[in-house]
């Protein structure tokens, strides 16, 4: 099993609420890491700046792949392939992005930790560590 950050680029939270209730999320097939994404992978939402919180994890019930025509009617998006997810944990209050980097690097020391706090990530899917996940977990149920 692996870990993922999807990030929700354009940031709308209803609009990825809408994804999570469908129980679909769209990751292109071009995006980096679509050809690793597999079943029972674990990902958590990131909604970048303005908000740049964390709102919830999902497990993967699927590798990706192109929509069937009526997953496609039913999917509240534009891509034409993703995932579907089979477990889904909103969070209320979501997790901030700047508790979770001082979480995972409280001295500062790390770069691409900052950078990706400070400027965001570079694609909407993003390998991360177990630690991360794992830190991000906690400080949601805190």
């Amino acid at each position: 099993m692996a870990h993922y950050l999807f990030t929700f680029s354009d940031g709308d939270r209803e609009r990825a609420a809408a994804l999570l209730r469908q129980k679909m999320w769209g990751v292109g097939r071009d995006e980096r890491h679509s050809d690793a994404l597999a079943p029972g992978d674990q990902a958590l939402i990131y909604l970048p700046a303005p908000d740049s919180v964390f709102i919830g994890r999902v497990e993967l019930a699927t590798a990706v792949r192109g929509w069937t025509p009526s997953e496609l009617e039913a999917f509240p998006g534009d891509s034409p392939s993703g995932v579907l997810l089979s477990s889904i944990e909103p969070w209320d209050p979501a997790v901030p992005m700047d508790a979770v980097v001082r979480r995972i690097d409280p001295t500062g020391s790390n770069p691409y930790v900052q950078e990706n706090a400070a400027a965001g990530f570079r694609s909407d899917v993003v390998r991360i560590t177990e630690d991360e996940y794992e830190a991000v977990l906690a400080l949601s149920r805190a």
